[in-house]
C-alpha cells in the first residue's frame, strides 16, 4: 500500500482507487505535464517474476498503441526503484457496476452505453487486441456519459495467482496466452470456451458484451451460482433467463443479445460490429424500437396488401431524395509510405528536414548525397522526382512562405531564402546557429539564433534583427517558433533544463507582449488550421482543442500520433503539415535511445565497444585510453559519465546543475572539464575523473561556452564561445597552481575572432597548434593556426570537413565529413611553417550523425581505431529516404480528440 504524497518518477500518489488481483490502482499528479493520472502498481511477486514482467512489457507496448475514445489509455509502463508501474488516463465517474447497484438501467439509457462500449471492443478488434475481461466493473461512465472501457488487454498481459473475492469480480486468471488449459477472464462473464479452458477468441469479447447488456437491462447477473464453480458450470449448462428482459426492451436487442449468449461459437454473433450495428439502427430508428407484441398487433390493424405497396414507393422515393441532397460524409485518411525522390539521404539530427507546402502540393527537404554538402530539394507531390536547389549548401531548418512561393532556411550563420523554383538565394542576416524560424501571413520572420537566447524578427526583405520576446527567470531559451494565423501571436517552445520533455509550449501575443503558458511537459508545439496545438511528448504527438482568439486550450490533450521522430538534443521534430490537412512526418525511434558504442576500424569494420543502446553524445578517451567519458540524456537529464571499457562499467560522474555537457580530460586523466548549467546560465567546470570531490567552476559568463580540448601542458584550454557581436569564436583560458596550492583561472583570451563561425578547436600533440573549424570559406572546413600566434593559416579539409583530432603520432590530422565520414591528412611542421598533405579517405564505415553541435566519434591513443556512436544493430547507417504521408489528417483528429468548450 502506497501512502498518499509517496512518489513514482515524476507522479506523486494523491490517493487509492482500488485493488484487485491485477494489483493496486492508485489516483496520482503528473509532474511532469501537469495532469492527474491512474497509477496501476503490479503484484510483487509479478514483478519478481522476469519472463513475465518482460512478456507484460512487450503487450503493454501494444496496448500502449490503442487510441479510442472510448478507451481508457495507457500511457507507459515504468519503474521507480523495484515498483513496476502503469501509467493510465484517469477516468472520472461510476463503473457500470456501480450503477447496476441501485437497479436495472433504463433502456433509453443502456442503448448509447451499449454503442459506445461496442466500438470500443470494435476499434480494439480491429488492432489485433482482445479485451478477454470485459465486465461491468471495467467499464465507466463520465458525467458528460462518455464512456471509458478499462483495463483492455491485461488479462492476456497479466498472470497472477486466484485470491478470493466476489463472485461478481471473481479471481481473473491468466497465463501466457490464450492457449487450451487456461483460463482467461472473470467467472460470471466468461464465455463458455473460456469457462472450458478452451482457446479463446475476439467472440469471446462477444459474449461478455452480451453478458453486461444483459445485466444492464435487467440489473441482474446472467449467470449465478454461490460459488466461482456454480457460476462456471451456469455459463456451460444454462440458459440465462431471456424473459427477465424489460418489456420495452426493442426486438432488435432482445435478438442481439440471444446471438451474443450463444454456447455454440458457429452461432455466435461473429463480430462485434454487427452489435454496433444493431444498437446504432435502434437508436436511429432504423430497427423496430417497440416490444414484439405490440408491434405485430399495429402491424395487423394498418397494414393491407396497397398500403405497403404504397409505403414502399414512399419509402424508394424518400431514399432516392435522402441519398441525392444528403451531405457526404468526410474523406476517410489515406496512409501512404513515400520515396524522397531523390538519391540522397534526409539530414534527420536537427529540426524538421521535411515540410509541405502550405497548399500540400510541394514537399521540401533537405537530404545530403555522395560527395555533396547537405541541400535543398524540392519535390512537386505530382511529380516522381525531386529537384535540389543549388545555393543551400549546408542548409537546416527549412520553412516556407505563406503563399509556397519561398523557402527559408539556415545554414553558414546566416538566414537565407530562395524561390521554390530555383536561382540565387539571397541572404536576409546574420543567424550564429538556429532553432527554427516561422514566415508569418503580414510577411513578419520570427526566428531563433541560438540555442540560449529568445526570439527575433525581420523583414522578408533582410535588415538588422530585431528582438521579440525576452528570458524569464529559468528559462534557456526560445526555440522552434511558429507565427499565428493573423501574425498577432507566436507559439514557440520554452526550455528550460535537460530534457525537453519538461519544457513548455508558449503563446506570445505581439501586440501586447503577453505570454500564456500552452501545454506544460512538451515541445515543438504547433497550431493547426482545425483549431488544435500539437506538440511532442517522449516520441508521440499530442493533440489539444485551442482557441485562437482567446490563445488559450480548451480542452485536454490526447496521444494522436506514436513513432515520431524526435531531436532530444535540441526539441526538433520532424514532421509537418499543410493548411488542407495532410500530414507528413518520419517514422521511427523517439531521439537517440537506439545509439550503441563500437569500434571502427580503417577497413569500416564495427565492433562493440558499448552495445547497451542509448542516449549518448560526446564520447572522448582518457589520455591513457581505458576510460571512456560521454554525455548521457536519460530523458530527463544530460549528465557526465565515465565508462571503464574493459571491466564494462559506467559511472555518473555530475549531480548538480541543470545540465551537464560537453565532457574534455585534463591531460593527466585526473579531471574532467564540462559545461554546466546553472541559475540560468553556462559556466565551464571541472571535477575529478574518481568523482572525489566536488566540481569547481572555472569561468563566470551569462554566455554560451563549450569545452574542447586541453593543451598539453595542462595550463591552457580552448573553448568555443558564443559572442554578442560576432558568432561563435575561439577563446582560451590559462590556469595557473596546481593540487596543493589551488587553480586560479584566469582572463579568457580570444584566439580566433571573426564574423564567420569559428568552433571546434584541437590542440596538437606538442602544443604548438591549433586545429578548428570554420566557415569562412562558405563550407565547413578545417584549418590549423600556430598557438599562441600570431603566423599564418592553412586550410586542411577540402569539400567540408568537421571537428579535428590529432594523431598522438605527430603526423596525422583527423576530421569528420558533413556525412559522418572520416577523412586524415598527413603533415609536417618544419619550423613556424605547416604542411598538410591532400585529405585520404581513412575509413569507408558511416555512423550515425548527432547533429552538429555534438561529436559522435573520437580517436584512441594507439592512433587505430576510434569510438563512434551509431544505431544499434546496424552494419551501415541506413539512409533515411522515405516519409510517411497521411491525407485528410485533420478530419481523423477531429474524430479522435473531442473538440474544446
Amino acid at each position: 500500500m502506497l501512502n498518499s504524497g509517496t512518489k513514482l518518477g515524476t507522479y506523486e500518489i494523491t490517493a487509492l482507487i482500488g485493488a484487485g488481483g491485477m494489483g493496486e490502482v492508485y489516483r496520482a499528479h503528473d509532474t511532469k505535464l501537469g495532469r492527474d493520472v491512474a497509477i496501476k502498481v503490479l503484484p510483487e511477486q509479478f514483478a519478481r517474476d522476469s519472463e513475465r514482467l518482460a512478456r507484460f512489457q512487450r503487450e503493454a507496448k501494444m496496448l500502449a498503441a490503442l487510441n479510442h475514445p472510448n478507451i481508457a489509455a495507457i500511457y507507459g509502463l515504468e519503474q521507480s526503484g523495484s515498483t513496476h508501474y502503469l501509467v493510465m488516463e484517469l477516468v472520472e465517474g461510476p463503473t457500470l457496476a456501480e450503477r447496476i447497484l441501485t437497479g436495472p438501467v433504463p433502456v433509453d439509457e443502456t442503448l448509447p452505453i451499449a454503442r459506445q462500449v461496442a466500438d470500443a471492443v470494435e476499434y480494439a478488434h480491429d488492432h489485433n487486441v482482445i479485451h478477454r475481461d470485459l465486465k461491468p466493473a471495467n467499464i465507466k461512465v463520465t458525467a458528460e456519459g462518455m464512456v471509458k472501457v478499462l483495463d483492455f488487454g491485461l488479462a492476456k498481459a497479466m498472470s497472477d495467482e486466484p485470491t478470493p473475492a466476489e463472485i461478481s469480480n471473481s479471481p481473473t486468471l491468466s497465463m501466457a496466452a490464450t492457449r487450451q488449459g487456461v483460463i482467461l477472464g472473470t467467472a460470471a462473464y466468461m464465455s463458455p470456451e473460456q469457462a472450458k479452458g478452451k482457446t479463446a477468441d475476439r467472440r469471446a469479447d462477444v459474449w461478455a458484451f452480451g453478458v453486461v447488456l444483459y445485466e444492464l437491462l435487467t440489473g441482474k447477473q446472467a449467470f449465478q451460482g454461490d460459488d466461482v464453480t456454480e457460476v462456471l458450470a451456469a455459463v456451460v449448462m444454462k440458459e440465462p433467463a431471456f424473459d427477465a428482459l424489460p418489456a420495452k426492451t426493442p426486438p432488435a436487442i432482445r435478438n442481439l443479445v440471444r446471438r451474443c449468449l450463444e454456447k455454440t461459437l458457429r452461432r455466435r454473433l461473429p463480430h462485434i460490429a454487427e452489435a454496433r450495428m444493431t444498437v446504432e439502427d435502434v437508436l436511429s430508428g432504423a430497427a423496430p424500437a417497440e416490444p414484439v407484441a405490440a408491434a405485430r398487433s399495429k402491424t395487423r390493424e394498418r397494414l393491407t396488401q396497397a398500403a405497403a405497396a404504397a409505403m414502399t414507393l414512399v419509402a424508394i422515393a424518400f431514399a432516392v431524395g435522402f441519398v441525392l441532397r444528403a451531405p457526404q460524409p468526410p474523406p476517410q485518411p489515406m496512409r501512404l509510405s513515400a520515396e524522397i525522390g531523390a538519391d540522397a539521404s534526409l539530414y534527420t539530427p536537427f529540426g524538421s528536414s521535411v515540410i509541405l507546402s502550405p497548399d500540400g502540393t510541394r514537399l521540401a527537404f533537405v537530404a545530403s548525397s555522395a560527395g555533396q554538402p547537405r541541400r535543398i530539394y524540392v519535390r512537386s507531390l505530382d511529380q516522381l522526382q525531386a529537384t535540389a536547389l543549388s545555393g543551400t549548401a549546408n542548409a537546416r531548418d527549412p520553412f516556407f512562405s505563406p503563399d509556397g512561393q519561398w523557402i527559408a532556411f539556415f545554414a553558414d550563420a546566416k538566414l537565407k531564402k530562395i524561390s521554390v523554383q530555383g536561382g540565387a538565394a539571397v541572404t536576409l542576416c546574420d543567424a550564429a546557429g538556429d532553432r527554427g524560424g516561422s514566415w508569418g501571413d503580414d510577411g513578419t520572420i520570427v526566428f531563433n539564433t541560438a540555442n540560449t537566447v529568445p526570439l527575433s524578427k525581420v523583414s522578408p526583405v533582410g535588415g538588422m534583427p530585431q528582438p521579440l520576446t525576452t528570458l524569464e527567470p529559468g528559462e534557456t531559451g526560445h526555440r522552434w517558433p511558429q507565427v499565428l494565423p493573423g501574425s498577432k501571436a507566436v507559439l514557440f517552445t520554452s526550455s528550460t533544463g535537460a530534457s525537453y520533455e519538461d519544457a513548455e509550449i508558449v503563446v506570445y501575443s505581439m501586440a501586447s507582449g503577453e505570454r500564456k503558458t500552452v501545454q506544460r511537459g512538451g515541445f515543438y508545439g504547433r497550431y493547426l488550421p482545425s483549431g488544435y496545438v500539437v506538440y511532442m511528448h517522449e516520441g508521440t504527438l499530442f493533440a489539444v482543442p485551442f482557441d485562437l482568439q482567446r490563445l488559450e486550450v480548451t480542452g485536454q490533450p490526447a496521444p494522436v500520433l506514436e513513432g515520431v521522430v524526435t531531436v532530444p538534443a535540441n526539441g526538433g521534430a520532424q514532421f509537418s503539415f499543410s493548411d488542407a490537412g495532410n500530414l507528413v512526418y518520419l517514422a521511427g525511434r523517439a531521439g537517440g535511445q537506439n545509439i550503441s558504442i563500437y569500434w571502427m576500424d580503417r577497413q569500416g569494420r564495427f565492433t562493440p565497444l558499448r552495445e547497451t543502446p542509448g542516449d549518448y553524445y560526446n564520447p572522448v578517451f582518457s589520455p591513457d585510453g581505458k576510460r571512456l567519458a560521454l554525455e548521457i540524456l536519460d530523458g530527463t537529464r544530460r549528465d557526465i559519465w565515465v565508462y571503464e571499457w574493459e571491466r564494462d562499467t559506467l559511472t555518473r560522474l555530475t549531480f548538480t546543475g541543470e545540465v551537464n555537457q560537453y565532457p574534455v580530460w585534463t591531460p593527466d586523466g585526473q579531471r574532467i572539464t564540462y559545461i554546466s548549467l546553472e541559475n540560468g546560465g553556462y559556466n565551464i567546470s571541472w571535477i575529478r575523473a574518481d568523482g572525489a570531490g566536488k566540481p569547481e567552476r572555472l569561468t563566470e559568463s551569462k554566455l554560451s561556452l563549450r569545452p574542447r580540448a586541453w593543451r598539453p601542458d595542462g595550463k591552457v584550454l580552448a573553448f568555443r564561445q558564443q559572442s554578442p557581436d560576432t558568432t561563435w569564436d575561439i577563446f582560451t583560458l590559462p590556469i595557473e597552481g596546481d593540487e596543493k596550492s589551488g587553480w586560479k583561472p584566469g582572463k579568457p583570451q580570444p584566439f580566433v575572432k571573426s564574423a564567420s563561425v569559428e568552433a571546434e578547436p584541437a590542440f596538437s600533440p606538442d602544443g604548438r597548434w591549433i586545429a578548428y573549424t570554420s566557415n569562412e570559406s562558405g563550407n565547413n572546413e578545417v584549418f590549423v593556426r600556430p598557438f599562441p600566434g600570431p603566423g599564418g593559416k592553412w586550410q586542411i579539409s577540402t569539400g567540408g570537413g568537421l571537428y579535428p583530432k590529432w594523431s598522438l603520432n605527430g603526423r596525422e590530422l583527423f576530421y569528420r565529413t558533413e556525412d559522418s565520414k572520416l577523412m586524415v591528412a598527413t603533415y609536417t611542421a618544419p619550423g613556424d611553417s605547416f604542411r598538410a598533405d591532400k585529405p585520404q579517405l581513412w575509413s569507408p564505415g558511416q555512423f550515425t550523425d548527432r547533429g552538429t553541435f555534438f561529436y559522435n566519434f573520437d580517436l584512441h591513443p594507439d592512433g587505430k581505431r576510434f569510438a563512434v556512436l551509431k544505431a544499434a544493430g546496424t552494419e551501415q547507417t541506413a539512409a533515411v529516404n522515405k516519409v510517411n504521408i497521411v491525407l485528410n489528417w485533420f478530419d481523423e483528429l477531429k474524430r479522435r480528440v473531442p473538440p474544446g468548450n
